[in-house]
């Protein structure tokens, strides 16, 4: 169970962070989400596309596996891709609101995370008490994935403006064990986006959203290494 606190160089000077990834870490997951900002350094490792959250709304993911709880991206407790999602990178924090200023936002700690002890990995603070590179970087993370969450559903919204969301369906051969069949997801309909006008497709430009949706298609190509790392799962 979460033990949410907010992070202070008092309480939590000697803490630190083991960089491992898992199912104890809460990471055998098929997919993750991610946000339009880091469109174009997901999709050279993932699949992009959207599932729908429990609200019934859009969400653009990563896909990493074909069944539930499955991440091919993990072994040996290392994350087998050079660039992370956002919400993979933050590791055990999250970001939350001040106890004395609700106006501000402040960066809270799992102390109940796997990844959380007094013995290895990243440090929080350094020795005198100021902020380490890593908590620093952690910052960063977080405040990109706050400023992240209203680009995403306006980027949805015209998205949905347009029609440009179709589900899909895609068999894959996984040879001795037969035919896998993806379904639950959405990605762009192209026929619908090559048939949009000057001024559609100048909205879209001036958002920054056409650049997105382009990583969204080229991201497919994904899949090819996505199947390999499944058949070699399967081979072992």
């Amino acid at each position: 169970m979460a033990n949410h606190v907010l992070l202070n160089n008092v309480d939590h000077k000697a803490l630190r962070v083991r960089d491992a990834h898992g199912p104890d870490y809460g990471d055998n997951l098929m997919c993750v989400p991610v946000f339009p900002v880091e469109a174009r350094h997901a999709q050279a490792h993932y699949p992009l596309m959207f599932a729908k959250n429990p609200d019934g709304d859009y969400q653009l993911v990563a896909l990493l596996g074909f069944k539930k709880d499955e991440n091919l991206f993990i072994e040996n407790e290392q994350w087998l891709a050079d660039y992370r999602p956002l919400v993979v990178e933050k590791g055990p924090f999250l970001i939350g609101r001040n106890q004395q200023d609700e106006s501000k936002l402040s960066i809270h700690i799992d102390l109940d995370d796997a990844r959380v002890n007094e013995n290895e990995g990243q440090a929080i603070f350094l020795p005198h008490g100021g902020n380490s590179d890593y908590i620093d970087n952690i910052a960063n993370v977080l405040s990109t994935l706050h400023q992240s969450q209203d680009k995403h559903r306006e980027f949805i919204a015209r998205c949905n403006a347009l029609s440009l969301i179709e589900s899909f369906v895609l068999d894959i051969d996984l040879e001795d064990t037969g035919t896998h069949r993806l379904s639950g997801f959405y990605t762009i309909n192209e026929e619908v986006l090559r048939g949009l006008n000057g001024e559609q497709m100048a909205e879209l430009q001036q958002h920054g959203d056409l650049e997105v949706i382009y990583m969204i298609l080229a991201s497919m190509s994904q899949m090819r290494n996505l199947v390999k790392m499944k058949k070699a799962r399967l081979a072992d």
